[in-house]
């Protein structure tokens, strides 16, 4: 491996990296293009062994949970980096937005939370399809994949959403969470995309932070006054929009189109090491089979039909104490009908990565995420350095 900078290592061949999320705290493993999900784990389990076992010799360790159990007596900086200072000083400044939302007062979140993301190629036709299918699917993702418990009693299951939606990420809702309306085209698509907000640009190496403006109001403007920091403080600067000024945008959706011309799913917690692959199966298999997904969601009546949305679905799913209004038998059911349409799309793609999901058949019998074992757990007796261990064993 080669150091392309201090806190990234990158495997030239492969295109896997290692790298400081953020935090020092949050080390992230994120891998080159591969389709056999088989390999990707064995490297994964290569690098993981490694680092754990060197962490083990200074009283550290890797969990997975998406959220650092330690959070509370961590030095949480960020990553010594321009983008970084700024995120975190563009995400502090919430204080000035007064009640405009509700925001929480934890602007360092993205420096002890953490994900479980992939990326998978989409074609054109099946974009539309694809956000969404996969934006109903949302609700019930959360009651097998929530591991990020927050509150006096754990009582939110899946705390990284509220995190990015009452931060200043958030101050305009299309830069986060769920799409609220079924697409029709792609045209709609772009226009959904030209809503969002930018609030940062880079120029002649320095990040440029400014108040959240439409990417369509961004454009028609003259100039736009923000800030810059020169190494001493914040100074004022102007500047004009230019067309690739379009790279920073920096939307934080469920499922997320980039310029690679991916989606990225990323509403996924950080999940027990063991289950690693979990998530990646999943939605591989949905997309080989996103037809008969399609079907079935739009279809139920189960969660839906029933007076509520994806997002308010989803809203309620995270919470520890579940409404009465759903037959959770039922949902559970459902949820293993999500899994064999996974199941069958995996096997069409015959790399035998059917495996991956056994975890997820058993927390979907049950309905028990990581967090609500969590919580259960810590309430029976356990302790968090009991669940640190074990979410961290491969």
């Amino acid at each position: 491996m080669k150091n392309r900078k201090l806190e990234e290592a990158i495997d030239e061949e492969t295109g896997d990296g290692i790298s400081f999320d953020c935090s020092y705290n949050t080390l992230e493993f994120s891998f080159g293009t591969e389709l056999d999900m088989n390999i990707l784990y064995q490297r994964f389990v290569s690098y993981y062994c490694f680092v754990q076992e060197s962490l083990g010799k200074y009283n550290h360790a890797l969990t997975g949970m998406g959220i650092n159990p330690c959070h509370a007596v961590n030095n949480n900086v960020p990553v010594v980096s321009e983008r970084y200072r700024m995120l975190l000083h563009h995400l502090s400044s919430y204080k000035e937005y007064g009640r405009k939302i509700l925001f929480h007062n934890h602007p360092n979140f993205g420096l002890f939370s953490c994900a479980s993301q992939i990326q998978m190629d989409v074609e054109e036709g099946s974009l539309v399809e694809t956000l969404n299918t996969f934006t109903k699917l949302e609700p019930l993702k959360a009651l097998v994949f929530a591991n990020s418990p927050w509150g006096e009693n754990q009582e939110i299951l899946c705390s990284r959403d509220g995190f990015w939606r009452n931060s200043l990420h958030g101050l305009n809702r299309h830069n986060v969470d769920m799409y609220g309306l079924e697409f029709e085209s792609t045209d709609e698509i772009i226009r959904y995309i030209a809503s969002m907000s930018l609030y940062c640009v880079e120029r002649e190496g320095k990040y440029v932070n400014f108040h959240p403006v439409s990417l369509a109001e961004y454009f028609e403007l003259d100039e736009i006054v923000g800030e810059y920091f020169d190494g001493n403080g914040y100074q004022n600067i102007c500047i004009q929009p230019e067309l690739s000024d379009l790279q920073y945008l920096r939307s934080f959706k469920f499922e997320d189109l980039t310029f690679q011309g991916t989606v990225e799913f990323r509403s996924v917690c950080e999940q027990p090491v063991k289950e690693i692959m979990a998530s990646a199966a999943l939605h591989a298999g949905l997309m080989e089979n996103l037809g008969a997904l399609t079907g079935l969601l739009e279809n139920d009546h189960v969660i839906y039909h029933k007076g509520y949305n994806a997002s308010e679905l989803r809203r309620m799913f995270v919470k520890k104490e579940l409404p009465d209004t759903f037959d959770w038998k039922k949902v559970s059911v459902l949820i293993m009908d999500v899994l064999d349409i996974a199941k069958a799309g995996l096997h069409k793609r015959g790399f035998g990565e059917e495996k991956f999901l056994v975890s997820l058949h058993q927390r979907a019998e049950n309905l028990l995420s990581p967090a609500r074992e969590m919580a259960e757990g810590l309430l029976s007796g356990k302790s968090m350095d009991d669940y640190i261990e074990e979410y961290g064993r491969l």
